[in-house]
Parts: C-alpha cells; sequence; structure tokens
C-alpha cells in the first residue's frame, strides 16, 4: 500500500455568510486549494465531498454532483460522505483509502455546510438528527443537553469544575485571535462564560460551539509524487475510525467516547507512536466539556484528569501538548460538513511552519480527532511532515 501526502490546502473564512450560498463557498475553497499547490483541476480523478445535512440547511442535496460541477471538474467522478459533524473526516479516509489502493493518484477531498439560512429552531431540528430520533430526539433531548448530562457525570465523579470548563473557552478564543478564518476572534475570561446565559445547566452559550457557514478544502496524492507540487508535503501517517451506540443512554459510561478510545489507539498503532509524540491537536470541542473529555480518550492525560491538564496550562501554545491552536470549533466555527477537513488545514499549516503567531514550535507530529453526534462516529488521523 501506498503512502498519502497533502498538498494543498484551501478554506473560506468561517461565520454567517449571508451573500454566499454552499455553491460560492464550497468554489471559494476549492480554487484556494487548487492554486495551493499549483496543480491543474484536469489532473483530479476523484472528488469526496463532506456534507451532514444540505437539503435541511440549504434545501439542496445531490452535493457530490454540486461539487464536480461547480469547481469545473465534470465528468470526474464525485462522492458524498454523511457521518454528521465528522462527515469530512470521513471523506478525508475514504480519499486516503483511494490513493492507497492504487486506484487514483489525485483525490481532492473537502466539507461544507451552509448552516445559517434557518431559523435556530430549524438549526435545532435538523442537528438532531445526528441522534437517535425514537429514544432521544423525540423526547426533546437536544446536542447541549446530552453533553449537559455528560458534563454533570464527569463534574460528579471526577472533581472538574465549571472554572475548568470555561478555561477551555477561554484557551480556544485566544488562538483564535490570530486565526484569519476564525468566526470569533475576540478574547473572553472565565467570568464571560460563567456569566453567559444558561444552555443547558451546567453549559452555558460560551460553553457551545456556534452555528456556522464555511467550506474547507485539502489536495491528497500518493507521497511517491506530492514533491511534484508542493516542496512541503505533509503526510497522512494514520486514519482510523470507529463506531459507538447512536444513544447515549446504552453507554456503559457516558463520561467516555469509547469510539475515541478505539480509534486514537488503532491510529497510534498505524503511526507507530504514542501519545506523548503529538505535538499539537485539534480536537472536536463543540461544547467545551467534549474537550476535556478528548484529553482522556486521546490518552493525553490519565482518566478524570483532563480539568487539571487545561487548568494547569498544558494544552496552551507552549504548553506539553497544544490543542486548538485553531480555536477549535468552539472559537473557529462549526459548519459542521466543513469542521473535519478544516481541523486538518490547520494542522498542514502548524507542521509547514505557516501558523504565524498560533505556531507550535519544532511540529513534527499532528492529530485531528473528529466527532459524529454525540460520539456515534469516530475519526482520528496523525498527520507527519517527515515520510
Amino acid at each position: 500500500m501506498r503512502g498519502v501526502a497533502i498538498v494543498g490546502i484551501g478554506c473560506t473564512k468561517f461565520g454567517e455568510h449571508w451573500n454566499k450560498g454552499i455553491k460560492e463557498l464550497a468554489v471559494e475553497a476549492g480554487i484556494k486549494a487548487i492554486e495551493d499547490c499549483k496543480i491543474s483541476g484536469k489532473d483530479i480523478q476523484l472528488i469526496i465531498g463532506g456534507n451532514m445535512s444540505g437539503g435541511m440547511f440549504a434545501g439542496q442535496e445531490h452535493i457530490s454532483a454540486l461539487l464536480a460541477d461547480q469547481l469545473g471538474l465534470n465528468p470526474t467522478a464525485a462522492i458524498r460522505t454523511e457521518a454528521a459533524c465528522a462527515s469530512s473526516a470521513v471523506a478525508l479516509r475514504v480519499g486516503y483509502l483511494a490513493i492507497m489502493s492504487g486506484l487514483y493518484d489525485i483525490v481532492a477531498v473537502g466539507g461544507v455546510e451552509k448552516m445559517t439560512d434557518v431559523y435556530g429552531s430549524q438549526a435545532i431540528t435538523t442537528l438532531a438528527g445526528a441522534m437517535d430520533q425514537e429514544t432521544e430526539a423525540y423526547f426533546g433531548l437536544t446536542f447541549p443537553g446530552a453533553y449537559a448530562l455528560i458534563a454533570n457525570r464527569h463534574m460528579y465523579e471526577y472533581g472538574t469544575t465549571r472554572e475548568q470548563l470555561a478555561m477551555v473557552a477561554v484557551k480556544n478564543h485566544k488562538n483564535a485571535i490570530h486565526n484569519p478564518i476564525a468566526q470569533y476572534r475576540k478574547a473572553i475570561t472565565v467570568s464571560d462564560v460563567l456569566e453567559s446565559p444558561l444552555v443547558a445547566d451546567p453549559l452555558r452559550i460560551l460553553d457551545c460551539s456556534p452555528i456556522t457557514d464555511g467550506a474547507a478544502i485539502v489536495i491528497l496524492t500518493s507521497a511517491d509524487i506530492a514533491k511534484k507540487y508542493t516542496d512541503t508535503p505533509i503526510y497522512i501517517k494514520a486514519s482510523a475510525q470507529a463506531s459507538d451506540t447512536l444513544s447515549i443512554y446504552d453507554r456503559k459510561d457516558i463520561t467516555t467516547l469509547s469510539a475515541t478510545v478505539k480509534a486514537a489507539r488503532d491510529a497510534y498503532a498505524q503511526a507507530k507512536i504514542k501519545p506523548k509524540d503529538i505535538d499539537v491537536a485539534e480536537v472536536h470541542d463543540c461544547f467545551t466539556i467534549n474537550e476535556i473529555i478528548a484529553y482522556e480518550d486521546l490518552g493525553f492525560c490519565k482518566k478524570g484528569e483532563g480539568g487539571k491538564l487545561i487548568q494547569m496550562g498544558e494544552t496552551e501554545i507552549g504548553g506539553r501538548i497544544p490543542v486548538n491552536t485553531s480555536g477549535g470549533l468552539k472559537a473557529k466555527g462549526h459548519p459542521v460538513g466543513a469542521t473535519g477537513v478544516a481541523q486538518i488545514i490547520e494542522l498542514v499549516e502548524q507542521l509547514r511552519g505557516e501558523a504565524g503567531k498560533r505556531q507550535v514550535k519544532n511540529c513534527e507530529w499532528g492529530l485531528a480527532h473528529n466527532v459524529g453526534g454525540s460520539g456515534a462516529t469516530v475519526v482520528v488521523h496523525i498527520l507527519s511532515n517527515n515520510r
């Protein structure tokens, strides 16, 4: 099996794009990715696009054909992947496997979501489609409610505090200030988080990721030809995916995302490294409790010590394991279908040494952790600037 490299990246600004639709967002990201690696569109042999719910958010299905059409790549084959908020991470994994198989040499992988053209209540209903309709959503459970249950249990079992949750949001907003594509480039304080409106106890508005529009695209090639297109290829050293129950009530322990544990274990084995070798990570912080649990499930600390990790500053830029240097979903934004590939783009910039004031020194290994729903799907990728 062949190695796979990322040679081009392109991303729109994340936020509320009232004057742009799915087409415009996808084209903008696609042009940036192609220009980044100076590749020709006619060289792309396969397109894979992640999208959670174009039909309900924007009235647009058949996203794969739309991408091929609007990017001017017909008659290139195109595939859509859907795995809730992990849709584009799954797209990346499919592209990775397509090149590894030897059937393709150059693949465009991306994700897009246009979420702001519907009322908030409709957005909540659409997102609830990623949980079990019959046993959760039908009875009024929402994702903030589900993660509030998880947060309360984690606080009860391990002593995690409201202040520690707030510190996640503060850190990620601080990082987003230096990210030109971030939705919220504004510093906040622990007091700001604790005094913001309550959403689902103990989670408040500033514990929650926003509704976001955006698109992100990367160009993959086989490792053997990567330097034909860029002087700084970034290699995908591991790609792992795992599943868990759709409903949280069916899980043995709601403070652990078992799919994260399994996917991470498989990814570390593929890359032949350990958690301590990771230099920078982008993790799925749709709510602040998610980032704390991700620290534990990814092996960055022992179970129950995620709150202490953020409190000690270990996940700050300059700390032992910088996490969400982009600002994370919390501050960079969370256009669900584009989130997974956007995480990858941040890691590519870090591993290239192009992250500016967000730059982590001496980066060699980066990890991306993307969650679908409340953890029913998890994808973990590990990247390196060394082949």
